[in-house]
């Protein structure tokens, strides 16, 4: 774009009227294409995945977790809708008290079976960092806003999707974590596995806030692939395939 700006420059300043307008006219219109190419290859969607290992979910129910997320991002509808937005940014963490926020993707391009398939199997291999620390949602939340601004690209939506058992018992609230931290246009979405009858009714009313936000419930962690299949379609695809679905 400068650099094209600079002979435009350039032409104003050593060519007869005729000429001028002829070349203006040209570049002009390269710079309209140029724009035009970068709008279309603007990113689509950055996704943040937030993983609860707080002390209420036992081993088996972790393993569940992490090769459920990994099945997901495997399965072919998945790697389908991602190659049709043109790939996605995706980053991915781990959460428990109000300190434990450990990585377990960094931001990663994904946009074809290759790259998803190794930021997959990148998940699957991660070990457990922490096993007996309480659930402080609003502290994980508060991560994701940074992890989110940490972003390597601006892309047209911003999403958080959080994945949990319970609801918060250590630290502060999702609402703090919402005033002190910029969601500005940011989605949260949340999964839900329904060990409490309150937990759905909680993240509804106390967790998942703006454009097509929704909570994907699950009554077992055995049914985590699938609850994960759907979510990710449907934060892929965008606001108006998540509304066509609830």
């Amino acid at each position: 774009m400068r650099s094209a700006l600079s002979n435009l420059i350039r032409c104003l300043l050593s060519y007869g009227q005729l000429e001028l307008a002829a070349l203006c006219r040209l570049l002009f219109g390269a710079l309209l294409a140029s724009t035009a190419v970068s709008q279309a290859k603007a990113c689509s969607l950055a996704l943040v995945i937030a993983v609860d290992v707080s002390a209420s979910i036992s081993e088996t129910e972790y393993d569940l977790q992490q090769q459920g997320i990994a099945n997901a991002l495997r399965h072919r509808e998945v790697v389908d809708v991602i190659d049709a937005v043109g790939g996605i940014w995706l980053h991915s963490f781990e959460w428990s008290g109000r300190y434990q926020q450990n990585t377990l993707l960094g931001w990663r391009f994904l946009s074809d079976e290759r790259s998803i398939y190794a930021a997959a199997r990148e998940i699957s291999e991660h070990t457990r960092d922490h096993r007996e620390f309480m659930t402080a949602l609003g502290h994980a939340l508060a991560h994701a806003s940074d992890v989110l601004a940490s972003a390597p690209e601006i892309c047209k939506r911003r999403v958080i999707d959080v994945a949990a058992d319970g609801t918060n018992n250590e630290g502060y609230d999702p609402h703090i974590a919402y005033v002190s931290k910029n969601f500005t246009d940011v989605t949260v979405n949340a999964l839900v596995i329904r060990k409490e009858d309150r937990t759905f009714s909680y993240f509804e009313d106390k967790v998942i806030r703006g454009p097509g936000a929704f909570v994907q419930a699950m009554n077992s962690y055995e049914d985590y692939t699938e609850a994960m299949i759907r979510k990710l379609v449907r934060e892929i695809l965008g606001y108006g395939h998540a509304a066509l679905q609830q």
